[in-house]
């Protein structure tokens, strides 16, 4: 679910606090929004569109040596939100699949390869989103922050934390609100429906 990709983000930073602190904060909130920004494709073919486990991943090399070579805001900003952004890509293989009750286990369909050109089958780690594993997964990577971060980032934290255990608890709830709402839309809202909800 997205508080784990966003949280997962955020951690990649916690190297930082030792390393350089005064670029901490630009870190976590880059790797914050590199979890985010994949996600950002719910509605424009999602874990296709946006979702790039291969090249964010090849990016992402050269920005975290540059971020090495020549810290700055900018050069780990981008290093965070490319590393944030290849680790939400890649974990996405190890949930469910692409639909709307992943729980049913149907899809072959976990994340687009644009590299080789094909779907990568879900491998089910983590049985689907908003799963209690997952919810676990999202407490497993907010302790830590907690610990490091304060502020504002630690309300972000918090908040997160929240969204995910009322996500987790209301997840197959969702998939059968959604199943009976479709239905009853007009037909101009189709176009903006994603795949899995047809």
């Amino acid at each position: 679910m997205l508080p784990t990709h966003v949280l997962a983000g955020m951690l990649l930073a916690a190297p930082l606090v030792r390393a350089a602190p005064e670029l901490a904060p630009v870190g976590f909130a880059a790797g914050f929004l590199g979890g985010l920004a994949p996600d950002l494709d719910m509605y424009t073919g999602h874990r296709r569109t946006l979702h790039y486990p291969v090249y964010y991943s090849v990016l992402s090399l050269p920005a975290l040596f540059a971020a090495v070579v020549a810290p700055s805001a900018l050069t780990v900003g981008v290093a965070l939100f490319l590393l944030g952004a290849a680790l939400h890509s890649v974990a996405d293989m190890y949930g469910g699949g692409l639909e709307l009750r992943p729980w049913e286990g149907n899809s072959d369909r976990a994340v687009y390869d644009h590299y080789r050109g094909n779907w990568v089958a879900p491998r089910r780690g983590v049985r689907y989103d908003g799963a209690v594993e997952d919810l676990a997964l999202s407490v497993g990577l907010g302790v830590p922050l907690l610990l490091l971060v304060d502020g504002p980032l630690r309300q972000i934290v918090i908040g997160t934390l929240v969204v995910a255990a009322v996500y987790t608890l209301l997840r197959r709830r969702l998939a059968e609100i959604a199943a009976a709402v479709i239905p009853l839309l007009p037909a101009a809202a189709d176009p903006y429906l994603p795949d899995r909800y047809r």
